[in-house]
């Protein structure tokens, strides 16, 4: 507590009054701050996302972590949901690995200039990579990889990272979802797109999966 003194000047009781007000607003902010994060865990510990299939589709690349697909990920069946511009469309050719339970017959195309955004999917903290597969179907294709979250004032994208695609299919490295803090700011689960955007070269992706079980 700061003591007032009938003997300050009053520009002495201007700097007092200025302490008086930035103590009491830190401690404030620290109030707000200690009640979000336990706020936040509390709801970590009880939101959940609704249940889905579950596979270890990269197994045989020593990946054993357990994976679902986004919705329209295998690009076999309808795109609904998909918001694709630029040329983005479903192509002949799948990935020949059979990681969903048997080779398709179907891809995502993305010429040069494409870009192709998932449907949103519910995400928990827990939720920490994704992985997909990727070729390209010409010189020096490049993929440009954003995660996108919903969030109170609309959709803000974040890049994870570049794909450099190989002439044949090849697993991706696992990428970060980020859904550990937009599930705390969200109160424990989020709504999260991914964002694919071929940035030079043409490329095709298939079954996209996100990690809900990353240990």
């Amino acid at each position: 507590m700061f003591p007032y003194s009938s003997h300050l000047t009053p520009a002495g009781k201007v700097r007092r009054l200025l302490c008086l007000r930035s103590a009491t607003t830190g401690f404030v902010l620290a109030l707000l701050v200690s009640s979000f994060a336990t706020s936040a865990q509390a709801a970590v510990s009880t939101a959940t996302c609704p249940g889905a299939a579950l596979s270890q589709p990269f197994a045989q690349w020593g990946d054993s972590s357990s994976y679902e697909l986004i919705a329209g990920g295998s690009f076999e069946g309808s795109l609904s949901g998909w918001t694709l511009s630029g040329g983005s469309q479903k192509v002949a050719g799948s990935e020949p690995y059979g990681v969903t339970g048997a080779v398709g017959s179907f891809s995502l195309g993305l010429p040069a200039g494409a870009s192709a955004q998932s449907p949103l999917t519910c995400v928990e903290v827990g939720y920490r990579t994704f992985r997909f597969f990727a070729r390209n179907t010409g010189a020096a294709a490049k993929i440009l990889v954003q995660v996108v979250y919903q969030i109170p004032i609309g959709l803000v994208s974040v890049p994870v990272g570049t794909i450099t695609s190989s002439s044949g299919w090849q697993p991706t490295p696992a990428m970060p979802t980020g859904a550990a803090i937009a599930g705390l700011l969200m109160g424990g689960t989020a709504q999260m797109a991914l964002r694919f955007t071929a940035l030079t070269g043409s490329s095709a992706i298939d079954d996209v999966f996100v990690d809900p079980r990353m240990r």
